[in-house]
């Protein structure tokens, strides 16, 4: 397929979001960029966070993923399910409770202003570490298969991106992101039933020939029983609910649009219905995975690998989509991938936006500074982060080796398991207890257990996604050491 079609389509497709910006932004207020006038259909709200949770990583890395893991992806995916129905009917409440712009001034009113720092902290380490990783992957597969055709660097692609992104996110804020993350949800959705579609058109089967080979092929194989292996079923599927209601829950990137629905009945209208549309849409996406697999088996055609003779999975869909199927196949490719481009980055740099503002600085409560000169404050933060997240992109650039999806699921197990610790003490626990213990237990935790990781456990035990949960219990197990060695003092 032409480079030159596919970044025609790219322009295309980036007008579409300015529009909507220049729609969405006119007589914008500081309401409408944390909270969108409090306006937001909750039907609109739960089809965007649908683009904000897969992202290029579920578009392109967890298909790849098939090939060594089978389907127990979904083992996390069955734990997600049950994660979103406690955020709907435990954090929502507290949150709109409290009537809160950033989720973490739960913590401030729990404990104090240096808690609630310090859960901002990790929300933006993680978000700003993940979210570059999955921005990171789309655009690298777009450099590979279309840029390097004209000699753009990856430096110079990922900085038109950004910018991109800053132009339509950088006024309008959430009131925006809302309806821009909802059209991108759509193009991704229909970007990977559309390529399903196409490749059965090329294996000539029909629906019941595709589950049949689907379901007979040596990828079909949901769980994972050896209890010594990272993605053992009861990892996996525990870690997932964690690992949901830590990044959904408690998580502003996807809490601030929550919290912008009318009321606390719409915004739980909106988690139930998008738990239900998650689980869905990563079935089709482990399919999809299935069905790239056996197409390069059935035509005989190599897999990519790396340097190491390693097969590269997350280059296998897109390989497939580019090269081997026909114009229509490339462009629905191209079609979800511009989608989780911009989805997976640009209500992110709001967010982390919102959390500095409120948490780390006090801004919005700061009556000292008049309405304009916070507007410029706020502006100039929202362009600091996309100056961070570049950095960030081309190290993973430099460093990356493996599939993204294991990556941020690392890094979300490091630094959600604080949060989860802070929150279930402060939710469940009715206790006065000091900030000092809460703030060192939650550096030490992560890094004890990153320590830990390098070395050979007994059993041949090995940390999967059940790292979130062990780095949660040890927080609260150092919080209570912590509180005991200071009443003994």
């Amino acid at each position: 397929m032409s480079a030159s079609l596919i970044l025609v389509f790219i322009g295309v497709y980036f007008l579409m979001l300015l529009g909507i910006a220049f729609m969405t932004s006119r007589k914008s207020s500081a309401f409408s960029y944390f909270l969108g006038n409090k306006a937001s259909p909750w039907y609109i709200v739960a089809l965007g966070m649908i683009g904000d949770s897969l992202s290029g990583v579920t578009y392109i890395s967890v298909p790849g993923k098939v090939y060594t893991s089978g389907l127990t992806y979904l083992q996390i995916v069955m734990g997600y399910f049950i994660g979103y129905f406690i955020i709907a009917y435990v954090l929502l409440p507290l949150y709109y409770r409290l009537h809160v712009t950033s989720i973490y001034e739960f913590l401030e009113k729990r404990f104090d202003s240096k808690v609630q720092k310090t859960g901002a902290l990790f929300f933006i380490i993680s978000r700003l570490l993940g979210a570059a990783g999955r921005l990171y992957l789309a655009a690298s597969v777009i450099q590979l298969f279309v840029l390097n055709h004209f000699n753009i660097s990856f430096e110079w692609s990922i900085s038109i991106i950004l910018i991109l992104m800053l132009l339509y996110t950088i006024k309008g804020g959430i009131k925006t992101l809302v309806w821009t993350d909802a059209l991108q949800s759509l193009f991704l959705v229909a970007g990977v039933v559309l390529s399903i579609v196409a490749i059965n058109h090329q294996l000539n089967w029909n629906v019941l020939q595709s589950w049949n080979a689907i379901v007979n092929s040596r990828y079909f194989r949901v769980f994972e029983w050896d209890w010594t292996k990272g993605n053992f079923f009861l990892k996996d599927f525990l870690g997932g609910i964690l690992i949901a209601v830590a990044m959904t829950g408690l998580d502003q990137n996807m809490m601030q649009k929550n919290l912008s629905c009318k009321n606390i009945e719409d915004a739980q209208k909106n988690i139930i219905s998008f738990s239900f549309v998650m689980f869905l849409v990563n079935v089709f996406f482990q399919f999809l995975g299935i069905l790239i697999y056996l197409y390069f088996e059935h035509k005989n055609i190599a897999l990519p690998v790396n340097a190491n003779g390693v097969v590269n999975t997350d280059q296998v869909f897109p390989l497939l989509a580019l090269q081997y199927l026909n114009i229509w196949s490339a462009l629905f490719f191209i079609l979800g991938l511009t989608a989780a481009t911009f989805s997976s980055a640009d209500s992110v740099l709001t967010t982390l936006t919102t959390s500095f503002y409120i948490d780390i600085l006090h801004l919005q409560k700061n009556k000292n500074i008049s309405e304009k000169r916070k507007h410029v404050l706020r502006t100039l933060i929202h362009i600091v982060f996309t100056l961070f997240m570049w950095v960030v992109i081309l190290m993973y650039n430099i460093l990356n080796n493996k599939a993204i999806v294991d990556t941020i699921l690392m890094i979300a197990g490091y630094t959600y398991g604080p949060l989860l610790a802070i929150y279930a003490y402060g939710i469940l626990s009715k206790k006065k207890i000091s900030s000092n213990s809460i703030i060192i237990s939650c550096f030490i935790a992560p890094v004890f257990l990153f320590f830990i990781s390098r070395f050979s456990l007994p059993f041949h035990y090995q940390i999967g996604n059940d790292l979130i949960i062990w780095n949660m219990l040890l927080v609260w197990g150092l919080i209570i050491v912590f509180e005991k060695i200071k009443q003994v003092i």
